[in-house]
């Protein structure tokens, strides 16, 4: 899991990020980042009731992606909002997820 200074605290910092940001695309994933100044990254991973009814199922996608990001090295002063679409990154392989994300984030670096 993410250390808690990098993670987002409250719906302000989001609506912050989406008014002032950009957006990357991938298949079943979408990143929105954008800059700030003089603080450390924060990251949130957003999945909405849409792609999977179950708050189980939510959370465990969720948690890979948080665990796949804690494993990358991300620069400071910048926030990411990772997005997700599909209901098949539940079940999706952890080697094909990681690549997903990641070729996201190397899109922004």
């Amino acid at each position: 899991m993410l250390n808690r200074r990098h993670r987002f605290h409250g719906y302000g910092s989001l609506k912050r990020v989406y008014a002032n940001s950009t957006s990357v695309r991938g298949q079943y994933l979408s990143l929105r980042y954008g800059q700030r100044k003089n603080r450390p990254y924060r990251v949130a991973v957003v999945v909405a009731k849409k792609v999977n009814k179950s708050a189980v199922k939510r959370n465990r996608i969720r948690r890979r992606i948080y665990e796949i990001v804690r494993q990358y090295n991300l620069k400071d002063e910048i926030d990411y909002i990772i997005t997700v679409y599909g209901d098949q990154v539940a079940e999706m392989p952890a080697d094909e997820l990681k690549n997903q994300v990641e070729s996201l984030l190397a899109k922004v670096h």
